[in-house]
C-alpha cells in the first residue's frame, strides 16, 4: 500500500467516527486535515475512501476471524466437527448466550460490521454532495458501489442477528443510541439503493475497477438485488408486529408489507437476474478448475466468480479454518498444529451425488494429511469441504501462520442461475416459466455432469410441476454450494430449517445403522466394512489419495481381501498400526457412545446428549439468529434490546 493509499484510509477512518458505532465511542468530527468537500470532489480521493470500507472484512475479531468461521453451520449439509465442546459448539449448535467468548468482543462482527456501514455512510453522502454524480459518471459509478457494499455490509447482519439497528446517515450525537428496527425497513432501502447502484456500475471486466472480482460490480448488485429479494420475501423468525426490540420471543412467518410480497418482489428480481444471464458474459467453469482457482487466489473477473470477500494478500482465515485437515508440519501447511477441517459435509451427504457428478469427489473428502505430507483416509464419518485444499494453494503456499489469504466466494454465476430457476418456477412472478426454470437448473446440472451430460438431460426433463422442481432445487443447491454457506440463510427462506436438520438426524442415523433403505433411499449396507487406500501424483506432482470401499457396492468381506484390480492397495489401520473395520453400523457397537458407531477407530462420536444428535441442542426455528452480544447491549446504554429469549 503506498502512502497516499495509507493516508486515505487513516482519513476514511476518522471520517468514520474513529471507531466503532455498535460500540458507541464515537466523534462526529473528523482529525482529518482534509475536509470532505477535497475528498469526495476527487475520484482518486474517493476511490481510496471505499477501500477503507473493503478493508473491515479483513478485521482480526470481524470478518476474518470470526463471522466466517462461525456463520452458516450447523445446517442439513454442514457441520461444526471440531472436538471443542465450549463456546465455539454453543455457536454451531443454537445454543448460543450473549457472553460468548469467541463473538463477545468489542471488536467482534456486529461493531465491526457497523464500522464499515459508518464508512460508507459518509461515502455515499459526501459523494451525493460534494462528487456531482449526476453529471460525472467517474463518481456515478463509486456511488454505485458504495451503495452496493452498504447493501453487503447489511446483508451480513440481517444474515446473522436477523434485526439490528438502521442507520443510514451518519452518526450524530443524536443518534448515537438506537435500538433495533423493523428488518423490513432496511431491506427496502437496500432495494431502493440497489436499483439506483443498477443505473451506475459496469458489468465484470467491462472497466478497471471491475476488472477483478475483489470489486463490486453490476452483476454483484443485481444478484444480491435477487439475494435480498428471496430472503425479504421469505419466511423467518420475526417479532411480533410492532414488537422488535422489546424482548419478543417472535414466530416463523412472512412480513405483512405489502412492499415486500412476493408478487411484488420476484418480477422484479426475476429481471435483474436475466439480465445478468443474458449481458454479464459470465460463464459456468469446469469444476474442479473453479476450486482450484480459488485456492490460488486467481482473481480475474468475468469468468464464475462474481465476488469474493476481499482480504489483503496473506490475511484472512479461509482455508486455515476449512480447508481440508492437515496434521502438523506437511509440506503444504508448515504449521506447528493441525490447520483446516474446522466443519464439514454431513458424512451422508456424499452418498446424495450421483456416481458420475464431478462435485463430488471435489467438494465432499473423507482423508487427512499426515506428516509424512501424503493423504491418509479419516474414518468413515469425517469428511471434509474439498473444495479448499493448501495443496492446491500453489501460486500462492500457505506459510503457516494464522492467515492464508484464500478470498472466500461471496457470490458465482451459479448462484445467479439457481436463484433464477426458483423464481421462474414461482406464480409470483406473474407467470410461471417452467422452461426457464428447468433451463437454468440444467445448465448447472449439465456442468456437474461433465462427460455424461446425458445424465443430466434426463434429470431434469423427468421433473414435472412447480413442486417437484422446487425441491429437485432445493436438492441442487445443496449439492452445488456445500462449504460456501448459503444453506442456512436458504433454509430459513423456505421454512426448512428445522425440518431439514430433523430429516438430516434420521438419515444419519440410517448411515450408522447401515440401512439398506434411508429416507434418500440411499444403501448403506453396500458401504466397505473395510477400507483400503493407495496413493498416487496428479498432474502437478501432487500426492494423492484413492479409496476402495467408501463407494456403494465395495463391501469387503474381511480385512485380507484387497480390491479387486490393481496393485499398490493398502488397508486402513488404526492410530494403534492395527487393520481396523472402517464402517461399524450401530447394531454392532451397541450404545457406547466412544464407539467406532459414527467415528471409526479412536475418533468421538458425534454428541448424543444434544437434542438431534449433533446438529441442535435448541430449535432452531427459535434460535435463527444470533444475539447482539452483551459489550454492545452494555454500551447501548439501555437503547438496545435483543429478542427472541436471549
Amino acid at each position: 500500500m503506498n502512502r497516499i493509499l495509507s493516508k486515505i484510509l487513516v482519513i476514511g477512518a476518522g471520517i468514520a467516527a474513529a471507531a466503532s458505532v455498535a460500540s458507541c465511542d464515537l466523534t462526529t468530527e473528523s482529525p482529518s486535515n482534509f475536509n470532505e468537500m477535497n475528498l469526495f470532489s476527487d475520484p482518486t480521493l474517493t476511490e481510496y475512501q471505499l477501500y477503507s470500507v473493503y478493508n473491515i472484512f479483513g478485521g482480526t475479531n470481524a470478518h476474518r476471524g470470526r463471522y466466517l468461521p462461525w456463520y452458516g453451520y450447523n445446517t442439513d449439509i454442514e457441520w461444526f466437527i471440531s472436538s471443542d465442546r465450549g463456546d465455539k459448539s454453543q455457536i454451531a449448535m443454537y445454543d448460543i448466550r450473549v457472553t460468548n467468548t469467541q463473538l463477545n468482543q468489542d471488536n467482534g462482527p456486529y461493531n465491526e460490521l457497523y464500522s464499515g456501514i459508518e464508512r460508507v455512510n459518509l461515502t455515499i453522502n459526501g459523494i451525493r454532495k460534494y462528487g456531482d454524480p449526476q453529471e460525472r459518471p467517474e463518481m456515478a459509478a463509486l456511488l454505485g458501489e458504495a451503495l452496493t457494499l452498504r447493501a453487503v455490509l447489511y446483508a451480513e447482519l440481517l444474515k446473522a442477528f436477523g434485526e439490528v439497528p438502521a442507520r443510514f446517515e451518519p452518526v450524530t450525537p443524536e443518534t448515537i443510541y438506537l435500538n433495533k428496527s423493523d428488518r423490513d425497513v432496511i431491506y427496502k432501502q437496500l432495494l431502493g439503493d440497489l436499483e439506483e447502484a443498477f443505473n451506475y456500475m459496469a458489468w465484470p471486466g467491462q472497466s478497471a475497477a471491475t476488472s477483478t472480482t475483489a470489486r463490486a460490480s453490476l452483476a454483484l448488485a443485481k444478484g444480491l438485488y435477487a439475494r435480498l429479494a428471496l430472503m425479504a420475501s421469505g419466511l423467518a423468525q420475526r417479532p411480533a408486529e410492532g414488537m422488535v426490540g422489546t424482548g419478543d420471543q417472535g414466530s416463523v412467518r412472512y412480513t405483512n408489507d405489502p412492499e415486500l410480497q412476493k408478487k411484488v418482489l420476484y418480477p422484479k428480481a426475476l429481471a435483474a437476474l436475466k439480465d445478468i444471464i443474458d449481458n454479464a458474459h459470465l460463464e459456468l467453469m469446469d469444476y474442479e478448475e473453479l476450486w482450484r482457482s480459488v485456492n490460488n487466489m486467481d482473481l480475474t473477473a468475468g469468468k464464475e466468480i462474481i465476488w469474493v470477500i476481499p482480504f489483503s494478500e496473506g490475511r484472512g482465515r479461509w482455508n486455515f479454518t476449512f480447508a481440508v485437515r492437515h496434521e502438523p508440519y506437511t509440506e503444504y501447511s508448515p504449521a506447528e498444529s493441525s490447520k483446516g477441517g474446522q466443519a464439514g459435509p454431513v458424512p451422508y451427504l456424499y452418498y446424495q451425488y450421483g456416481e458420475n457428478d464431478v462435485r463430488r469427489d471435489i467438494s465432499c473428502v473423507n482423508y487427512l494429511w499426515k506428516s509424512d505430507s501424503k493423504p491418509y483416509p479419516a474414518g468413515i464419518a469425517d469428511w471434509y469441504f474439498g473444495k479448499y485444499r493448501f495443496e492446491w494453494m500453489q501460486a500462492h503456499p500457505y506459510a503457516g501462520g494464522q492467515d492464508d489469504g484464500v478470498k472466500p466466494v461471496y457470490m458465482r454465476y451459479a448462484d445467479i442461475l439457481l436463484m433464477a430457476a426458483e423464481i421462474a418456477n414461482d406464480e409470483a412472478c406473474g407467470k410461471r416459466d417452467e422452461g426457464f426454470a428447468k433451463d437454468c437448473l440444467l445448465e448447472v446440472r449439465r456442468r456437474a455432469y461433465k462427460g455424461n451430460e446425458q445424465e443430466a438431460e434426463d434429470y431434469v426433463n423427468s421433473l414435472s410441476g412447480k413442486e417437484a422442481i422446487f425441491n429437485a432445487i432445493v436438492d441442487e443447491r445443496a449439492l452445488e454450494f456445500v462449504g460456501e454457506f448459503l444453506r442456512k440463510a436458504d433454509l430459513i427462506r423456505w421454512g426448512m430449517l428445522k425440518s431439514k436438520m430433523d430429516e438430516a438426524v434420521r438419515e444419519l442415523q440410517a448411515f450408522r445403522d447401515a440401512s439398506p433403505n434411508s429416507p434418500k433411499g440411499i444403501d448403506y449396507s453396500t458401504l466397505g466394512t473395510y477400507c483400503w487406500y493407495r496413493h498416487g501424483t496428479d498432474a502437478y506432482g501432487v500426492p494423492t489419495i484413492e479409496m476402495y470401499g467408501i463407494h456403494p457396492g465395495e463391501n469387503l468381506a474381511t480385512d485380507t481381501t484387497p480390491p479387486p484390480t490393481g496393485t499398490g492397495w493398502v488397508p486402513y489401520t488404526s492410530s494403534s498400526g492395527n487393520v481396523s473395520r472402517y464402517f461399524v453400523s450401530s447394531a454392532e457397537a451397541g450404545d457406547d457412545p466412544k464407539s467406532a458407531a459414527f467415528y471409526a477407530g479412536d475418533k468421538k462420536e458425534i454428541d448424543k446428549a444434544s437434542a438431534a444428535g449433533g446438529f441442535y441442542v435448541n430449535d432452531p426455528d427459535t434460535k435463527q439468529w444470533w444475539p447482539i452480544f452483551q459489550i454492545s447491549i452494555t454500551n447501548g446504554q439501555g437503547y438496545l434490546k435483543n429478542d427472541y429469549g436471549y
